[in-house]
Protein backbone atom coordinates (compact mmCIF):
# COMPACT_ATOMS: atom_id res chain seq x y z
CA UNK A 1 0.00 0.00 0.00
CA UNK A 2 2.79 2.38 0.96
CA UNK A 3 4.71 1.50 -2.20
CA UNK A 4 1.61 2.21 -4.30
CA UNK A 5 1.25 5.66 -2.72
CA UNK A 6 4.91 6.39 -3.36
CA UNK A 7 4.53 5.36 -7.01
CA UNK A 8 1.53 7.67 -7.40
CA UNK A 9 3.50 10.53 -5.86
CA UNK A 10 6.38 9.87 -8.25
CA UNK A 11 4.08 9.89 -11.28
CA UNK A 12 2.43 13.11 -10.07
CA UNK A 13 5.84 14.72 -9.53
CA UNK A 14 7.00 13.77 -13.03
CA UNK A 15 3.76 15.05 -14.56
CA UNK A 16 4.17 18.34 -12.69
CA UNK A 17 7.77 18.73 -13.88
CA UNK A 18 6.75 17.94 -17.45
CA UNK A 19 4.00 20.58 -17.27
CA UNK A 20 6.46 23.17 -15.95
CA UNK A 21 8.86 22.42 -18.84
CA UNK A 22 6.03 22.77 -21.39
CA UNK A 23 4.93 26.08 -19.85
CA UNK A 24 8.52 27.34 -20.00
CA UNK A 25 8.91 26.39 -23.67
CA UNK A 26 5.57 27.99 -24.54
CA UNK A 27 6.43 31.18 -22.63
CA UNK A 28 9.82 31.37 -24.38
CA UNK A 29 8.23 30.98 -27.83
CA UNK A 30 5.62 33.61 -26.98
CA UNK A 31 8.33 36.01 -25.79
CA UNK A 32 10.27 35.54 -29.05
CA UNK A 33 7.16 36.19 -31.14
CA UNK A 34 6.37 39.29 -29.08
CA UNK A 35 9.93 40.58 -29.51
CA UNK A 36 9.76 40.09 -33.28
CA UNK A 37 6.37 41.81 -33.46
CA UNK A 38 7.66 44.82 -31.52
CA UNK A 39 10.76 44.99 -33.72
CA UNK A 40 8.65 44.87 -36.89
CA UNK A 41 6.50 47.74 -35.63
CA UNK A 42 9.56 49.84 -34.75
CA UNK A 43 11.10 48.98 -38.12
CA UNK A 44 8.01 50.10 -40.04
CA UNK A 45 7.91 53.29 -37.95
CA UNK A 46 11.58 53.91 -38.76
CA UNK A 47 10.92 53.65 -42.50
CA UNK A 48 7.84 55.91 -42.33
CA UNK A 49 9.47 58.64 -40.23
CA UNK A 50 12.76 58.40 -42.10
CA UNK A 51 11.08 58.88 -45.48
CA UNK A 52 9.09 61.81 -44.07
CA UNK A 53 12.31 63.48 -42.93
CA UNK A 54 13.96 62.69 -46.26
CA UNK A 55 11.07 64.27 -48.18
CA UNK A 56 11.12 67.31 -45.88
CA UNK A 57 14.83 67.83 -46.57
CA UNK A 58 14.19 67.57 -50.31
CA UNK A 59 11.34 70.09 -50.24
CA UNK A 60 13.30 72.45 -47.99
CA UNK A 61 16.29 72.43 -50.35
CA UNK A 62 14.11 72.94 -53.44
CA UNK A 63 12.34 75.89 -51.78
CA UNK A 64 15.57 77.51 -50.58
CA UNK A 65 17.14 77.26 -54.06
CA UNK A 66 14.36 79.27 -55.72
CA UNK A 67 15.83 82.49 -57.12
CA UNK A 68 19.42 81.56 -56.37
CA UNK A 69 22.13 81.46 -58.98
CA UNK A 70 23.94 78.52 -57.40
CA UNK A 71 22.22 75.18 -57.82
CA UNK A 72 23.88 73.40 -54.86
CA UNK A 73 21.63 71.81 -52.25
CA UNK A 74 20.66 73.87 -49.19
CA UNK A 75 20.18 72.11 -45.85
CA UNK A 76 18.75 73.11 -42.46
CA UNK A 77 20.99 73.41 -39.41
CA UNK A 78 18.56 71.32 -37.32
CA UNK A 79 15.41 69.24 -37.76
CA UNK A 80 13.55 71.82 -35.67
CA UNK A 81 14.13 74.29 -38.50
CA UNK A 82 11.96 72.09 -40.73
CA UNK A 83 9.00 72.45 -38.35
CA UNK A 84 8.94 76.27 -38.35
CA UNK A 85 7.27 78.80 -40.57
CA UNK A 86 3.75 79.22 -41.88
CA UNK A 87 4.15 76.05 -43.93
CA UNK A 88 6.39 73.60 -42.04
CA UNK A 89 8.16 70.91 -44.02
CA UNK A 90 8.01 68.43 -41.11
CA UNK A 91 5.16 67.91 -38.64
CA UNK A 92 7.43 67.46 -35.61
CA UNK A 93 10.98 66.54 -34.63
CA UNK A 94 10.87 62.75 -34.42
CA UNK A 95 13.19 60.55 -32.44
CA UNK A 96 14.79 57.37 -33.70
CA UNK A 97 12.05 54.71 -33.35
CA UNK A 98 14.59 51.89 -32.92
CA UNK A 99 16.77 53.33 -30.14
CA UNK A 100 14.19 55.73 -28.75
CA UNK A 101 16.85 58.46 -28.66
CA UNK A 102 18.34 61.01 -31.01
CA UNK A 103 19.23 60.28 -34.61
CA UNK A 104 22.73 60.27 -35.94
CA UNK A 105 22.87 63.26 -38.28
CA UNK A 106 24.48 63.09 -41.71
CA UNK A 107 26.26 66.39 -42.22
CA UNK A 108 26.59 67.95 -45.66
CA UNK A 109 30.05 69.11 -46.82
CA UNK A 110 28.63 72.60 -47.25
CA UNK A 111 27.04 72.58 -43.79
CA UNK A 112 23.66 71.60 -42.41
CA UNK A 113 21.86 68.27 -42.03
CA UNK A 114 21.47 66.31 -45.27
CA UNK A 115 20.04 63.18 -43.62
CA UNK A 116 19.52 61.01 -40.58
CA UNK A 117 20.06 57.40 -39.60
CA UNK A 118 19.50 55.19 -36.59
CA UNK A 119 22.36 54.58 -34.17
CA UNK A 120 21.26 50.96 -33.78
CA UNK A 121 23.55 48.22 -35.12
CA UNK A 122 20.74 45.63 -34.88
CA UNK A 123 20.15 43.45 -37.94
CA UNK A 124 16.87 44.42 -39.68
CA UNK A 125 14.07 41.93 -40.21
CA UNK A 126 13.09 43.53 -43.51
CA UNK A 127 15.58 42.88 -46.29
CA UNK A 128 13.67 43.53 -49.52
CA UNK A 129 10.49 45.06 -51.02
CA UNK A 130 11.26 48.56 -49.73
CA UNK A 131 9.33 51.64 -50.93
CA UNK A 132 10.79 53.26 -54.05
CA UNK A 133 12.14 56.19 -52.03
CA UNK A 134 14.49 53.85 -50.14
CA UNK A 135 14.76 50.81 -52.37
CA UNK A 136 18.58 51.00 -52.09
CA UNK A 137 18.23 49.67 -48.51
CA UNK A 138 18.05 46.09 -49.84
CA UNK A 139 20.82 43.95 -48.44
CA UNK A 140 21.90 46.43 -45.73
CA UNK A 141 23.20 44.70 -42.61
CA UNK A 142 22.04 47.02 -39.81
CA UNK A 143 19.59 49.83 -39.12
CA UNK A 144 22.48 52.30 -39.05
CA UNK A 145 23.02 51.46 -42.74
CA UNK A 146 19.53 52.81 -43.56
CA UNK A 147 20.44 56.42 -44.38
CA UNK A 148 17.49 58.71 -45.03
CA UNK A 149 19.05 61.61 -46.90
CA UNK A 150 18.64 64.03 -49.77
CA UNK A 151 19.70 63.26 -52.40
CA UNK A 152 19.84 59.48 -52.04
CA UNK A 153 20.78 56.54 -54.23
CA UNK A 154 17.17 55.61 -54.99
CA UNK A 155 16.13 59.09 -56.16
CA UNK A 156 19.28 59.50 -58.23
CA UNK A 157 18.62 56.25 -60.10
CA UNK A 158 15.05 57.42 -60.80
CA UNK A 159 16.19 60.83 -62.06
CA UNK A 160 18.94 59.53 -64.35
CA UNK A 161 17.55 57.48 -67.27
CA UNK A 162 19.73 54.90 -69.03
CA UNK A 163 22.17 56.35 -71.57
CA UNK A 164 21.70 55.48 -75.22
CA UNK A 165 23.30 52.15 -75.95
CA UNK A 166 24.10 51.52 -72.26
CA UNK A 167 21.86 49.81 -69.68
CA UNK A 168 21.13 51.39 -66.31
CA UNK A 169 24.03 50.76 -63.99
CA UNK A 170 26.39 50.10 -66.88
CA UNK A 171 29.96 51.34 -67.10
CA UNK A 172 30.91 54.24 -69.31
CA UNK A 173 33.41 53.30 -72.05
CA UNK A 174 36.85 54.94 -71.93
CA UNK A 175 37.14 58.37 -73.53
CA UNK A 176 37.56 58.25 -77.30
CA UNK A 177 36.09 54.77 -77.63
CA UNK A 178 32.66 53.54 -78.59
CA UNK A 179 30.37 51.42 -76.40
CA UNK A 180 29.68 49.16 -79.38
CA UNK A 181 32.02 46.38 -80.42
CA UNK A 182 34.32 47.04 -83.42
CA UNK A 183 32.44 46.59 -86.65
CA UNK A 184 29.05 46.51 -84.92
CA UNK A 185 26.36 49.12 -85.57
CA UNK A 186 24.07 50.73 -83.00
CA UNK A 187 20.44 49.58 -83.01
CA UNK A 188 18.38 51.65 -85.41
CA UNK A 189 21.43 53.20 -87.12
CA UNK A 190 21.81 52.85 -90.91
CA UNK A 191 24.31 50.28 -92.05
CA UNK A 192 27.64 51.60 -93.26
CA UNK A 193 27.96 51.52 -97.04
CA UNK A 194 30.09 48.68 -98.36
CA UNK A 195 32.42 48.67 -101.34
CA UNK A 196 30.74 49.08 -104.75
CA UNK A 197 29.82 45.86 -106.50
CA UNK A 198 30.68 45.14 -110.11
CA UNK A 199 27.63 44.78 -112.27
Amino acid sequence: MIAHIRNNRGVTYLALMFSIVLIGISASATARQWTLMVQREKEADLVAKGIEIQNALSLYSATMKIGRVMSTEVYPQSLAELTRGPKPYLRKVYQDPISGGDWEYLRAPTGGIMGVRSKSKTKPIKERDFPLAVRHFEGRKSYSDWMFQHPNASSMSLLMPPMMGMPLGGVLPPAGTSAAAPGASMPGAPAAPGPPRNP
